[in-house]
């Protein structure tokens, strides 16, 4: 029966195989074989990003996709990869493939597509380089800039079989090197605005409970300078990890590749707070500025918003520039709310089933005092979806709770970039991957200078099937954040293994501490490799780490599905959840 014809407007990618009649000519058989091999790996690196293969017609191949960043990564990948694997072939029969992509008009009827779209892309793919990719100027306009591409315009041609000239770009991956674990960035690394880090302020109450309000004002003050578009800023972790420690400054500096360094204390007595803050040129070691704030408690956010652009305004002098930026307003005027904020989010780093219910209830308090106090339901939404997709299931509602306080904080805080990001995985838990994309989205338009905000967001976009884009965001966030935390690193080798670079995400892995389900990725990786032994070894531990998880909430771990929990619910098809399962089941996971 002949299928009826279905009309619409598509992003093609059309590849074809260069000099396949001379590869043919030296060994029929082989050459056949090989071409094959390459679309079947072609196939599948393009089912991974979210297109269809349509047809392979004997040296050529078609896919759809809907979104051209799409085509363009899987084919951008598929070259790489196919550079590698020729390599290793020892005689002349290495397919090499061109690619075009175009967005046009197509006609698919009987499992076969036509149309102006499939021409166009055929003829972009005839101007492309051996293991090139060619694109249309139409198909170019929709790519966000932000993605690490570098176009070449080739200008405006005149193709066989079109009236007016097109406007053809080659395109190629951005040379970037890949994160690696570090423990120091050069000055020259840090693009070319004035480079600071804010020291831990010393807790000098006497009472070792109110370590939490003073990492809290350096928090907020490191916070509050990200959002100035003229400074480059330490993450936290970084300058965290000189917490309790006498420090050299020039030290200090050298290993976070600044310029200036923040330092100060806190001593809180009663409703009042004493803060001194000093900006120092960590080259020169001169003090450029010094202040001592005495406040009511509930004049503390004031003291922060004062330093900030004490601060900020002291560097663009050193700079002969001005600030015409001010720090963002403070979400909460309750003191009491804010420290519920802060206790809640030292439960919640804590990151197991008990503390985490009780961040929650401490979030809950902080929204009692404050119903407007955006961060505060940002984080109890943050606790909510957490629970659900690690599996706790200690609370009920956990998923719908989270999607509830997400919209919530952003009712308050429209700006708040990390309520945004969990909002997104909460509509993901729901299976709305096009308004969580949209969510990830938004938050880059705002060009984020925070790592902990980029590493998150780069996470996202693993969870909605962009993992590229998410390698850009996680490694783009270890160059800011050079004492980087493990989760990046998790996040990043997982970001690996579902863009199909399985070396890499071994590397990346095995180079932290891991958490139950980073042995998971981990033992799929090894399997990927072909490292069948190390596969088993850490798929032992991958079982173990998550029995031990999820017993200590009470939950039932006899069975491979309790193992999986709701982890698939992290996919956004069946195909890339497929992908993992498969790497585990190679591990040796039995059903």
């Amino acid at each position: 029966m002949t299928e009826e014809p279905t009309r619409k407007l598509a992003v093609l990618l059309h590849a074809d195989v260069i000099g396949s009649t001379a590869l043919v000519q030296l060994n029929e058989t082989v050459a056949h074989q090989r071409i094959q091999d390459a679309f079947q790996r072609f196939s599948q690196t393009i089912t991974h990003h979210n297109g269809t293969t349509q047809e392979i017609r004997g040296d050529a191949l078609v896919a759809e996709f809907s979104r051209v960043s799409d085509a363009v990564t899987a084919a951008l990948e598929f070259q790489s990869d196919n550079t590698t694997h020729n390599k290793e072939i020892s005689d002349e029969i290495c397919p090499e493939l061109r690619v075009g992509i175009a967005l046009g008009e197509v006609v698919v009827a009987d499992n076969t597509v036509t149309g102006e779209g499939i021409v166009l892309a055929q003829r972009l793919e005839q101007l492309a380089e051996s293991g090139g990719i060619c694109i249309q100027g139409a198909a170019y306009e929709t790519i966000p800039k932000r993605l690490p591409f570098e176009y070449e315009n080739l200008g405006e041609l005149e193709l066989k079989g079109f009236n007016e000239p097109i406007r053809v770009y080659a395109v190629k991956q951005r040379s970037q090197p890949h994160a690696q674990i570090q423990q120091k960035v050069s000055t020259s690394d840090v693009a070319e605005k004035p480079s600071i880090a804010v020291l831990p302020l010393n807790n000098m109450s006497g009472d070792p409970e109110q370590e939490y309000f003073s990492d809290g004002i350096t928090e907020d003050i490191i916070t509050e300078l990200s959002r100035f578009s003229i400074l480059y800023v330490v993450a936290r972790h970084s300058s965290f990890a000189f917490k309790g420690e006498k420090v050299d400054i020039k030290e200090v500096a050298e290993k976070l590749g600044v310029q200036y360094v923040v330092e100060g204390s806190v001593r809180r007595v009663g409703n009042r707070a004493r803060i001194t803050a000093q900006l120092i040129d960590a080259e020169t070691g001169n003090h450029i500025w010094s202040e001592r704030y005495d406040r009511e408690l509930d004049d503390i956010f004031a003291v922060q918003d004062e330093v900030t652009r004490a601060i900020v305004a002291t560097i663009a002098a050193q700079l002969g520039k001005t600030v015409s930026e001010k720090a963002a307003r403070k979400t909460t005027t309750s003191i009491k709310s804010y420290e519920y904020l802060l206790q809640a989010n030292r439960q919640y780093y804590r990151f197991n089933p008990d503390d985490n219910i009780a961040a929650a209830r401490l979030y809950q308090k902080a929204i009692e005092r404050d119903p407007q106090f955006a961060r505060a339901y940002a984080g109890l939404a943050n606790a909510y979806t957490t629970d659900y997709f690690i599996g706790w299931r200690r609370t009920q509602n956990a998923l719908q709770n989270g999607l509830e306080y997400a919209q919530k904080a952003l009712e308050f805080d429209s700006n708040d970039a990390l309520a945004r990001i969990i909002l997104a995985w909460a509509l993901i838990g729901n299976g709305r991957w096009e308004e969580a994309e949209l969510e990830l989205d938004r938050v880059l338009t705002s060009e984020p200078g925070d790592a902990d905000v980029l590493a998150e967001a780069g996470n996202g976009f693993n969870g909605v099937g962009r993992p590229e884009v998410g390698i850009a965001l996680l490694e783009e966030a270890t160059r800011l954040n050079p004492l980087f935390p493990d989760s990046y690193q998790r996040w990043l080798g997982q970001a690996y293994y579902r863009a199909g670079r399985y070396q890499e995400a071994t590397t990346t892995l095995r180079a932290v501490r891991v958490d139950g389900w980073g042995y998971g990725w981990l033992a799929a990786s090894f399997a990927r490799l072909g490292e069948l032994e190390r596969a088993r070894e850490t798929l032992n531990q991958f079982i173990a780490q998550r029995q031990k998880e999820l017993k200590s909430s009470g939950v039932s771990a006899s069975t491979t599905a309790d193992l999986l929990g709701n982890y698939k619910d992290n996919f956004r098809t069946e195909a890339d959840w497929q992908h993992l399962l498969d790497g585990l089941h190679m591990a040796g996971l039995t059903e």
